[in-house]
């Protein structure tokens, strides 16, 4: 024995409903919200951050068993923003007494305007398109890029429209040094709000999102854990897990696709943007169907449209744009590209470009090496529904990885018998889904010493 909390490899539907009425129990702290928007020098150039802040009124009060002050850094998936994380930030602030910074991926806050709300569509009756606005009133205008419909993954997307920045371009320059962005604004957003001296930080990341904390992990010197619920993985993990699943997933209960036999992995530019369409809820909903309901979902076709086309328009006013396939599923030549075209901007040697790649594909895995911070322990969560991670993925790829870094950290794997990729969505008796359910075992962990390391107590 330990001595420390260690977790259920299985959370029953009976456990969630009862950590619903749980933490809906728990008094409710007053909270405060507050948007961060802050400049930084990246790549020679700059770029506008923004995040939130929830914490409960007159400060963080909760404690954890390392004896610092309890710091959560949500990131939202790939298509979104902050408002994505709001239930996780809520529920962490009033609920647990945490103080909850909630980032935006570089180029997806709308900047144009305070409510944040995107305006129209992603694709225009004009042709025009939605770009990431990574610089207040710099606008990404329409002869920087060209409009590509892609049917490569039709089984898995339907057929997809993506934009090309064209060489030489603003665009085409932003995108190439994106990545950059990302790793300096997250890590200075996080030295902004939990100092050192005074915080251990806890990381999630929903979906995509789960790729770049992992990325952050070893880059930010207090962040003690992650917190790693529905997320995706480092990208040379994700890589594998496709090629094992095929593009399709697979669902619990249900044999892996076909298809799994000729899928050759993802090809992604460093210079492409996909727009997102109806079809991206659809290829959740349908899987979801298919694990809750069986085959018979399928008899009610019309009625699961319906549900995606509505959920689609009140979607609208979110991002609904993603670009960040070379770091997520480890495309090496596009990572190449990105890094090379960003050094011959700066202007830099032969050695230094080598150095910027080798930067640029470390994205994509744990760091290591002398005086190279450890991976911290890691507590993963899996829905029982879901279409991006099984158990069986999880067993005989993602915990093998992490078993052979060096050191390993501690990893934990918790099944829940309930709840979608959206962590948050109802089910019955499940008001707020599986997500009280998986923000208590986090407090657990947190609190009774799962991510403590030997000798820091």
């Amino acid at each position: 024995m330990t001595g420390r909390w260690e977790p259920a490899r299985v959370v029953s539907v009976e456990e969630c409903v009862r950590a619903s009425a749980d933490v809906a129990a728990l008094p409710t702290r007053d909270i405060t919200d507050t948007e961060d928007v802050f400049r930084i020098d990246e790549a020679g150039m700059r770029w506008d951050i923004g995040v939130h802040v929830h914490e409960p009124v007159g400060g963080s009060t909760a404690v954890g068993a390392d004896g610092r002050k309890i710091g959560v850094f949500l990131l939202h998936g790939g298509q979104d923003d902050w408002r994505q994380m709001l239930p996780f930030a809520t529920m962490l602030a009033a609920k647990f007494g945490y103080k909850v910074v909630t980032g935006t991926f570089p180029g997806r806050l709308y900047l144009q305007d305070p409510s944040r709300d995107w305006p129209g569509d992603t694709i225009n009756p004009d042709g025009t398109v939605r770009t990431p606005i990574w610089l207040t009133d710099e606008l990404i205008t329409p002869d920087q890029y060209d409009v590509v419909k892609d049917t490569r993954l039709k089984a898995r997307y339907g057929t997809r429209t993506v934009v090309h920045a064209k060489p030489g371009t603003n665009f085409w320059f932003r995108m190439a040094a994106s990545p950059l962005a990302m790793e300096a604004g997250m890590v200075e957003a996080m030295r902004r709000h939990f100092p050192v001296d005074e915080f251990s930080v806890y990381m999630q990341g929903h979906s995509t999102g789960g790729a770049m904390t992992m990325m952050l992990a070893q880059r930010v010197p207090n962040c003690a854990g992650l917190l790693a619920a529905e997320n995706s993985m480092f990208g040379v993990i994700t890589e594998r897990m496709q090629m094992w699943s095929g593009s399709l997933g697979k669902v619990e209960g249900y044999d892996l696709f076909t298809e799994t036999a000729s899928y050759e992995g993802r090809v992604d530019p460093f210079y492409e943007v996909y727009l997102r369409s109806w079809r991206d809820i659809a290829r959740y909903y349908g899987p979801e169907a298919l694990g809750k309901e069986g085959p018979a979902a399928l008899m009610r076709l019309p009625s699961l449209m319906e549900e995606v086309l509505d959920g689609w328009d009140r979607q609208l006013v979110r991002p609904l744009f993603k670009c960040e396939y070379p770091v997520t599923h480890n495309i090496v030549a596009s990572l190449t590209q990105g890094a090379q075209v960003t050094a011959e901007r700066l202007g830099l040697s032969h050695a230094e470009t080598q150095h910027l790649v080798e930067h640029y594909l470390g994205f994509t895995r744990e760091l290591s090496g002398t005086g190279v911070k450890p991976m911290p322990h890691t507590l993963f969560g899996i829905a029982r529904h879901s279409r991006d991670a099984s158990p069986e993925a999880f067993e005989q790829i993602t915990l093998p990885h992490f078993a052979a870094m060096n050191p390993a950290p501690r990893v934990g794997l918790q099944h829940f018998q309930a709840g979608t990729h959206m962590l948050w969505r109802s089910e019955p008796n499940l008001p707020q889904g599986i997500l009280p359910a998986v923000v208590q075992q986090w407090d657990q962990a947190i609190t009774q010493g799962f991510f403590v390391r030997e000798g820091r107590r």
